[in-house]
């Protein structure tokens, strides 16, 4: 079943598994395509955050994204917050999508859509309370998807990501319900769990990185299992 999600538009149609799985902190070429080999959908290349894993270098981001065919989604998650900041910085990396991990200061998704015609944008949304819903519906106004994560942006050292906790799945399930751009769920995924989220949030896509990992490292059977579970829905 391929699931559809009203005025989506061509951000969706990037994806022919449903749903789709988003491999985070991505490490290597060679990781890259054990994660495509496993089944993986997209791929996420984390470059600086204030904590959490998966940190690579800008250089090492643009090499994993140019071993890929270019239809194949790629992730830039950025920290940054200002559109010239991600601008520059998605010049330099060249991933075919921005996974913007932070608040932008105003106005600074009309500026990436100016500078950067046919990259697509995510916003997450760090689930916290009631006020996510209203926060999520907003900024899905501005961009192709949202991703709905268990970060904490408020701490005294942001937490943007990879915490490896979930949050409240009826919220995520409000705003997936009700957005009007592709939902990814993240936030403590694993083999596990997957089918439960899923069936509680009925997001269009998944985002996994520790729950698929040993002692840091990508496990392909991890994987497998994972998205076998994601895909075992009615």
């Amino acid at each position: 079943m391929k699931l559809t999600v009203a005025g989506a538009g061509p951000f969706a149609a990037r994806f022919t598994k449903s749903p789709p799985v988003k491999v985070c902190c991505i490490q290597s070429v060679a990781e890259a395509r054990t994660a495509i080999s496993a089944g993986a959908s997209a791929l996420g290349l984390v470059s600086e955050m204030p904590s959490g894993p998966g940190v690579i270098s800008e250089e090492l981001i643009a090499k994993i994204a140019a071993s890929i065919p270019p239809t194949f989604p790629t992730f830039l998650l950025t920290s940054k917050q200002t559109a010239p900041d991600i601008i520059a910085q998605h010049r330099r990396c060249r991933t075919n999508t921005i996974q913007i991990c932070d608040r932008l200061n105003h106005g600074a998704y009309a500026a990436l859509r100016k500078a950067l015609p046919g990259i697509g944008l995510m916003q997450v949304i760090h689930v916290a309370d009631e006020a996510s819903v209203a926060e999520a519906l907003e900024a899905a106004g501005h961009v192709d998807a949202l991703l709905l994560d268990s970060g904490n942006p408020t701490a005294t050292v942001k937490e943007l990501g990879g915490t490896g906790r979930t949050h409240d799945w009826s919220v995520s399930g409000r705003i997936a319900g009700q957005a009007a751009v592709p939902v990814f769920l993240a936030g403590g995924l694993k083999p596990e769990n997957v089918r439960l989220a899923f069936d509680a949030v009925r997001p269009f896509g998944l985002d996994v990185c520790s729950g698929v990992r040993n002692d840091g490292r990508l496990d392909p059977e991890k994987l497998a299992r994972f998205i076998a579970q994601s895909q075992n829905h009615s």
